[in-house]
């Protein structure tokens, strides 16, 4: 039986005591949505995760999911628990109204999708996708394409997936050779072959609706000549009955380091009928929707493995006997002392806590934005929340993954040699986690759209704006004892913006050989601004009544700026180092040592 128990309390207080959700939801005028609805649907997810969910997860992992000449089987109990999860309405909670959904907006759905993460990654994945299918349809489709699809994407009898990476391009899709051709009748048949496919097959629902890149004949080359289109597993008919099987089949399924319960797909399409979406050759603009979406839900992994990895470490080191403290016997009673007792295990305890619940804040405080998008009537408001969301998510995707996937060796370091072990469930973890710092673009990917395309790129407009609004937010808290501290970090980035910014005037190399190190120092800054909001909301309920949860969360802002923020010190002097030496060898040097 799992021992994953939903951390409600702190998705509690990071919502309705840290950044307000109710003063929120209010300002963009829905009024039906309030704390009061949000913690019942909370509670219902958190049984859902734990009983119906987390059981699944080790056995998944095990048996992972089989090929066979009927297509994909996922592991025992992953239908069962699909087919609960529909019943349960869980799929059309944020999706339109006017298609069956239920019309919240898009941070309850959030909320939701962080237990069914942490529960069981691999089995989130297959309803996780199709919202960005959905989303990608709504946003671009067709008034008839919206009617036909997105009922039963939205009441889960339908799937969704993401069609990008081929054999021969990741993330440089300028070489990508899939082909469309028109058939004269508004449809179209694509041929070629995608790889790293998550939920490209399964026998979960009914039908699976894959959103597909692919080039018409005579289109530009490069990312400007690709264009978009819905293949369908089983083309539907006009009133959504599933009509002929399509030619697209899952040619092999990847043999993966982790998230074994889900199915990663080489998939074939060999002539496969297909609807254009949006303009010709203006497919890599539409897609942005489904990618942007997948950032943010990328993230939010970040949360889950920190998750994971606390909660097991914590039990674990509250429950083992190891040693004596260095202060002296703790337990005479005892042979031996617990493992908290010693200062490096409190260490990598506190790691992992002050960045699952520093990434949990920093989701939850940019999902805000995705909502003033969708609902704000106010254009200047959508602008800012716009410009906010394009600075922040290539810092959410690299960082929270980046620090998602410390915790978890963290955590499996706690155990010890048990923590390699199988059984305990932390090296799961650790192999799981590995794959959120790569899908959706490389953390070195995210580095290059923050710095080149979102600071740069915008003269430092971005950045300015982010800038100000942690400046401002500081102002209000009124705090005199993170604030300076944050401050100066902050002050630190931009100059060291305006330094890379004349570097790479004269080299460009000096950018790229910045970039990673630029947004972890942006992350640790966001993520030291998350803690101060916290620090001043625990200080302020410490002050009326004593309570564990608000200590804890006091000395964990305490630990993460004294023992974590420093970090920022050693990204800076990375980056001045500039790209000599990172450059210094020659490309025949290169290749001729693998010679």
């Amino acid at each position: 039986m799992s021992n994953y128990k939903a951390p409600v309390r702190d998705i509690q207080f990071v919502r309705n005591e840290v950044l307000d959700f109710d003063t929120h939801y209010r300002g963009l005028g829905l009024h039906d949505v309030n704390a009061e609805l949000c913690d019942a649907i909370l509670l219902e997810a958190a049984k859902f995760a734990e009983n119906e969910l987390a059981p699944l997860n080790r056995s998944g992992d095990e048996e992972g999911c089989q090929l066979t000449a009927n297509g994909v089987q996922a592991p025992k109990g992953f239908k069962a628990a699909y087919e609960k999860y529909c019943e349960g309405g869980w799929p059309s909670l944020s999706a339109p109204e006017e298609f069956g959904g239920q019309g919240l907006p898009g941070s309850v759905d959030m909320m939701v999708g962080e237990l069914m993460g942490q529960a069981n990654q691999s089995w989130s994945m297959y309803p996780g996708l199709s919202g960005g299918a959905r989303a990608t349809i709504y946003a671009h489709g067709t008034d008839e394409q919206k009617a036909l699809y997105l009922p039963k994407l939205i009441e889960g009898a339908w799937t969704g997936t993401m069609c990008l990476t081929e054999p021969q391009c990741g993330s440089d899709l300028s070489f990508l050779r899939t082909k469309a051709e028109p058939q004269g009748d508004g449809s179209y048949r694509v041929t070629g072959t995608k790889i790293f496919i998550s939920s490209g097959d399964h026998d979960l629902a009914e039908n699976i609706v894959h959103i597909v890149l692919a080039r018409l004949p005579d289109a530009p080359a490069g990312t400007k000549g690709i264009s978009l289109f819905i293949v369908p597993k089983y083309s539907p008919n006009d009133d959504g009955s599933l009509g002929e099987r399509n030619a697209v089949n899952c040619g092999a399924l990847e043999h993966k380091m982790g998230i074994h319960g889900n199915a990663t797909c080489v998939m074939n399409f060999d002539g496969a009928k297909a609807f254009l979406i949006g303009e010709e050759n203006r497919g890599l603009a539409c897609m942005f929707t489904f990618m942007n979406g997948a950032r943010v839900g990328t993230a939010v992994q970040g949360i889950t493995h920190a998750e994971l990895a606390l909660q097991g470490a914590w039990r674990y080191a509250s429950e083992r006997e190891a040693g004596r403290a260095l202060t002296g016997i703790k337990s005479p009673d005892r042979p031996a002392d617990l493992l908290i007792v010693h200062p490096d295990v409190r260490r990598m305890l506190l790691t992992i806590r002050a960045f699952a619940e520093g990434n949990r804040a920093l989701a939850h405080f940019l999902i805000k934005y995705i909502d003033v998008s969708a609902y704000s009537k106010d254009p200047d408001l959508v602008a800012k929340g716009d410009k906010m969301l394009a600075m922040l998510t290539p810092i959410a995707k690299g960082f929270m993954t980046e620090n998602g996937l410390e915790a978890a060796n963290l955590g499996m370091q706690v155990f010890g040699g048990h923590g390699y072990i199988r059984e305990w469930g932390m090296e799961q973890n650790v192999r799981d986690a590995r794959i959120s710092t790569l899908y959706e673009g490389t953390t070195g990917i995210q580095s290059l759209d923050l710095l080149a395309r979102k600071v740069m790129g915008s003269g430092g407009e971005l950045l300015n704006l982010l800038a100000g609004e942690i400046k401002a937010s500081l102002a209000d808290l009124n705090d005199d004892e993170f604030t300076p501290v944050l401050l100066k970090a902050l002050a630190e980035w931009q100059v060291i913006t305006a330094e890379v910014g004349a570097a790479c005037a004269d080299d460009v190399n000096e950018l790229g050989s910045a970039a990673v190190d630029y947004l972890m120092m942006g992350g640790y800054i966001a993520l030291a601004w998350m803690w101060t909001k916290m620090a001043v909301v625990a200080k302020q309920k410490l002050s009326e009544k004593e309570d564990s949860f608000y200590r804890c969360k006091l000395a964990t802002a305490r630990f993460y700026f004294q023992k974590i923020l420093p970090r920022t010190l050693t990204h800076a002097a990375l980056i001045r180092a500039g790209a000599e030496s990172v450059m210094s060898l020659t490309d025949d040097d290169i290749l001729s040592y693998q010679q």
